[in-house]
């Protein structure tokens, strides 16, 4: 009997530990690479100035005219400006955007 409650007690350690390790492997592969994104996020948002040329995370290209605290104000043509929050701006299209070659729009 004492064998059989050392036995039943030495499999929920080792599943204990197996949902340990399960979860560090989580924390590194999806966890910690997140937030590492996140952070990057909010650097760019931080330092977003006038004159800066951006896309917004549903794909509007336009140069900052204005940034107050939350919002920023985007110039798309001559005459149209757009207003957005800050989280709209999006660093990884403006990344991949500001990549492409120059082409002279008509």
């Amino acid at each position: 009997m004492n064998l059989f409650i050392l036995q039943a007690g030495g499999s929920s350690m080792t599943s204990l530990l197996m949902m340990g390790v399960l979860f560090v492997i989580m924390y590194f592969f999806f966890l910690r690479p997140q937030i590492k994104r996140q952070k990057e996020q909010n650097l760019f948002q931080v330092g977003l100035k006038k004159g800066d040329e951006v896309v917004t995370s549903s794909g509007i290209i336009g140069q900052i005219t204005k940034v107050d605290e939350n919002e920023i104000m985007l110039q798309v043509d001559p005459k149209t400006f757009l207003r957005f929050t800050k989280g709209a701006i999006s660093k990884e299209m403006t990344d991949a955007f500001s990549k492409l070659p120059k082409t002279s729009g008509n």
